[in-house]
C-alpha cells in the first residue's frame, strides 16, 4: 500500500501543479474570485487524475463503466470539500488563497487516496 500511495502522490502532484497554474492564471490573470477559480482548477485537474490513476497508480482493470463513475462521485465529494476549506479559510478566516489551497489539498489528497483505493479501484469481483 505504501507504494501506492507514493505513486498516487506522484500523480496527484503533477495534477496538483497543474490545479495550482490554472487557479493562479485565473486569479491573477483573470481576476477570477478565489473560490471559483479553485473549483474550475480543481475540475479540470481530476480528468488526467483520473486516467493517470486508472493506469499507472491501481494498474485497474476495473471496467470504465463501473470506475469512472466511482472516480467522478468521490471527485465531487473531494470537490465540495476542497470548496468549503476554501471558503472558510478565504470569506470567513481571510487568509491568502493560495494558503487555503493548500490546507485543501492536504485534506482532500487523503480523502481522494482512501475513497479512490477502497471503492473506485478495487478489485471487480463478479
Amino acid at each position: 500500500m505504501l507504494g501506492q500511495f507514493v505513486r498516487f502522490a506522484g500523480v496527484g502532484g503533477i495534477a496538483t501543479a497543474l490545479m495550482y497554474l490554472l487557479l493562479i492564471a485565473l486569479v491573477e490573470g483573470l481576476s477570477a474570485p478565489p473560490v471559483a477559480a479553485s473549483v474550475a482548477a480543481y475540475s479540470l485537474s481530476a480528468v488526467f487524475n483520473y486516467a493517470a490513476n486508472y493506469r499507472y497508480t491501481f494498474d485497474s482493470r476495473v471496467p470504465h463503466r463501473r470506475a469512472l463513475p466511482r472516480f467522478m462521485l468521490i471527485a465531487m465529494a473531494g470537490l465540495a470539500l476542497n470548496t468549503l476549506i476554501m471558503y472558510l479559510m478565504t470569506a470567513i478566516a481571510t487568509a491568502h488563497y493560495l494558503l487555503a489551497q493548500i490546507v485543501a489539498t492536504g485534506v482532500v489528497l487523503v480523502w481522494n487516496f482512501v475513497a479512490n483505493r477502497r471503492w473506485t479501484y478495487a478489485a471487480h469481483k463478479v
